[in-house]
C-alpha cells in the first residue's frame, strides 16, 4: 500500500512540475505601428508565471543562477522564480523594512538590479536606503541612506552606469502618509547619484513623482519616468562626462492615455540594444521608438509596475499588479 501511495505522490508531483510549461495567459499585444512587428511577434502571448501578490515590482534576472527575483512591496518580501518550480518562493524577508511595528502599506523593497560585482542592489522603502547584498555569502551593506544628512523618502528604482555609479529615484510612495508624512526630512522628490567614492549628489530636483529610470545604449541619455497622473511623462536628460545630467525634456507624454482611463502610470522601464524603450504605463507596457513614437502596448489588463530582460535577453519579464508575467520578444535588452 505504501509503495502504491508513493508512486501516486511521485506521479502527481511530476504532473504538477510538467504542467508549469503550460502557463495561463492574459491580455494582448496592441499594435499601433507596423514597426512593432520587428520587436514583438503578432502572435506573442503574455504568460502568467506566478500570481497572488499584493503589488509585484522590481524584477531582475540573475544570469548566473538563471532565475528571476522580484519584490512584493506591501509584503516586505523578495521572491525567487525559476523555470520548473511549482511556485515562486520567498528569497528575502524582510526585504525593505527591518524596524519595529507597522511602518506603511509599502514597507518592502522596490526596484532591484544585479550590480557589476554580482550583488543584489535594492531600493528599500522602509529602511529608506539603497543597499547591496552578496548572493553567495555575507550580509547587506548600505550604499546610501541620506543626502546632506537628510534621510531619503523611499528609494524606488535604481540603475548602474558603466562607470560603477548608481542613479536612483526617491518619491514618497513608501512613507506612511506619502508626501504628507511627518517623518519626511527632505522637501525634494529627487533623482540622486551615488559616485564610486560613495558620495551622493542630486542630479534632478524638479520632478514631482520620479519613478523608473534607465540609460540609453550609449549612456548619453538618462530616461526617468514620472508617475504623476497630471503629468505622466518620460523625461530624457543628457548625461555629462562628470556624471551630472543636463536640462531634461519630455521624451514621451502619456498623460492623454491616463485621462482616457487606461490603467497605470509611467513606472519601470528598460531599453533594448536598438534604443527602444519598454516602459510600464497606462495600458500595460508601452513600446516606444528611440525618437519617441509609440509603437504599441503589451496590454496586461492590470496596472503594471515594472519589467526586466531575462533568459538570453529576448524575454521581457513583467510585474503586473498581483501577477508576474513574461513575453517573448524579437529584440534583445541591454546587458545581454
Amino acid at each position: 500500500m505504501k509503495t502504491i501511495l508513493s508512486i501516486i505522490l511521485i506521479t502527481s508531483c511530476m504532473s504538477v512540475i510538467s504542467a508549469q510549461t503550460n502557463y495561463p495567459t492574459l491580455g494582448k499585444v496592441v499594435k499601433l505601428d507596423a514597426s512593432l512587428d520587428a520587436l514583438i511577434a503578432p502572435d506573442a502571448k503574455i504568460e502568467i508565471l506566478s500570481s497572488g501578490y499584493k503589488w509585484s515590482e522590481g524584477p531582475v534576472w540573475v544570469k548566473n543562477g538563471k532565475y528571476l527575483l522580484f519584490s512584493d512591496v506591501p509584503a516586505n518580501t523578495i521572491y525567487r522564480w525559476q523555470e520548473g518550480d511549482r511556485a515562486a518562493m520567498p528569497f528575502l524577508k524582510p526585504s525593505g523594512y527591518t524596524g519595529l511595528g507597522e511602518y506603511s502599506d509599502e514597507p518592502g523593497s522596490n526596484g532591484l538590479i544585479i550590480n557589476q560585482k554580482g550583488e543584489l542592489v535594492a531600493c528599500e522603502h522602509g529602511d529608506r536606503r539603497v543597499s547591496a547584498l552578496p548572493l553567495t555569502v555575507g550580509g547587506k551593506r548600505t550604499l546610501a541612506d541620506n543626502f546632506q544628512a537628510k534621510r531619503f523618502n523611499s528609494p524606488n528604482d535604481v540603475v548602474q552606469h558603466s562607470s560603477g555609479a548608481y542613479y536612483f529615484t526617491d518619491p514618497p510612495y513608501g512613507l506612511m502618509k506619502k508626501e504628507n508624512d511627518p517623518t519626511r526630512e527632505t522637501n525634494l522628490f529627487g533623482v540622486y547619484r551615488i559616485g564610486t567614492d560613495g558620495k551622493v549628489s542630486i542630479v534632478v530636483s524638479d520632478l514631482q513623482r520620479p519613478n523608473g529610470l534607465a540609460f540609453s545604449p550609449d549612456e548619453k541619455i538618462l530616461y526617468v519616468a514620472q508617475s504623476d497622473p497630471n503629468r505622466a511623462v518620460i523625461m530624457a536628460y543628457p548625461v555629462n562626462i562628470d556624471g551630472s545630467v543636463g536640462l531634461g525634456k519630455v521624451f514621451y507624454d502619456a498623460t492623454p492615455a491616463v485621462k482616457e482611463g487606461l490603467k497605470g502610470l509611467p513606472d519601470g522601464l528598460k531599453i533594448d540594444k536598438k534604443g527602444n524603450i519598454f516602459s510600464t504605463g497606462p495600458g500595460g507596457v508601452l513600446v516606444i521608438s528611440p525618437n519617441g513614437k509609440l509603437l504599441g502596448r503589451i496590454d496586461t489588463n492590470e496596472p503594471t509596475a515594472n519589467c526586466a530582460w531575462g533568459d538570453d535577453g529576448s524575454t521581457l519579464y513583467i510585474t503586473s499588479n498581483m501577477h508576474v508575467c513574461r513575453i517573448k520578444t524579437l529584440t534583445t535588452g541591454i546587458g545581454f
